[in-house]
């Protein structure tokens, strides 16, 4: 395995998704992601399909979208899982994913044991993922979580960032928080909501069946992208689950400083549909004291990585 990998590899990936570190869609930008207009956002907002948020120390992002109970959680995860283990298999044949004793996947997999654990308070379905953390020989500055827990590192965003573990441990929140607030399934009811309109209305009041309606879910997972708010709620729910793991929630600062010094010259292709650095900055220093007294009392990491070297 060792011998067939390249760390210079530049694969081209038919099944890696749009969606991942720093990307949204802008154009889709809404007031509210919590808000669906005309008769779909009635039902989206009904106490029978919407979930409280309830007290608790850490950040405030609300409770989950009821709506994305329209589509069986099962099948994304197992779409996500599908299209996942294509993405690794397209990575395998061209000497692209790194093996099991690459240095940097073993870094990536040690910090995720420690944040995976982190994650049921946030979703009770996380306990049953059969979570996977793997990293891929790339240029690109990007990173994600399918539904489901499947965790993919690019080189690119190790090396080129010279991410230290506390701002590895902020990207992988920020990706696991995706999952765990299921923006993908809720992005995806949003997409059969839109197509089915009323006869979905229908379907709820037992005049129909939603499931018939799911189809190449994979598909959608490629093209999926998430919007504003949707990455403004991974940051806050990334930034508690790094900090409750014992990495310094501080490391979200650095992090997008080196985002935005990365963007001079020639914009990543992220930049252009994120919200903009100096705000998540903001919002991420307005969000520090409640979750830097998790962090306080964390056990901390008793290993610590070397960063990534440049492999170009």
């Amino acid at each position: 395995m060792t011998a067939r990998f390249d760390p210079n590899a530049d694969p081209i990936l038919p099944s890696a998704p749009l969606h991942g570190f720093g990307r949204c869609a802008c154009h889709t930008h809404q007031p509210s992601r919590r808000l669906f207009t005309g008769l779909l956002g009635a039902v989206a907002l009904s106490p029978a399909l919407s979930t409280p948020a309830s007290a608790r120390e850490g950040v405030e992002v609300g409770g989950t979208s009821g709506l994305a109970k329209l589509v069986p959680a099962e099948q994304v995860e197992a779409a996500g899982a599908q299209q996942y283990l294509q993405m690794m298999r397209e990575a395998a044949n061209q000497r692209a994913l790194a093996p099991a004793n690459h240095p940097q996947l073993i870094r990536l997999r040690e910090i995720a044991k420690r944040i995976i654990p982190q994650s049921e308070p946030w979703n009770p379905r996380a306990k049953q993922w059969r979570w996977e953390v793997n990293l891929i020989a790339s240029p690109q500055l990007n990173a994600f979580c399918m539904p489901g827990g499947k965790i993919a590192f690019y080189s690119g965003i190790l090396e080129k960032l010279k991410l230290s573990d506390d701002e590895v441990a902020t990207i992988m929140g920020h990706e696991v928080a995706h999952a765990l607030r299921e923006h993908a399934r809720e992005r995806m009811a949003k997409t059969q909501a839109t197509r089915l309109g009323a006869s979905l209305i229908s379907s709820l009041f037992g005049l129909g069946g939603v499931g018939d309606t799911l189809l190449n879910m994979g598909g959608q997972l490629l093209t999926l992208t998430f919007s504003r708010e949707d990455e403004s709620e991974a940051d806050l729910v990334g930034m508690e689950l790094a900090a409750r793991a014992g990495y310094d929630p501080e490391a979200g600062v650095t992090l997008w400083q080196k985002m935005g010094a990365a963007a001079k010259g020639a914009p990543p292709q992220w930049l252009s549909t994120h919200p903009a650095g100096p705000t998540r900055i903001k919002d991420i220093q307005a969000n520090l004291p409640k979750v830097e007294p998790l962090y306080e009392r964390a056990d901390k990491p008793k290993q610590r990585f070397e960063v990534a070297q440049p492999s170009r």
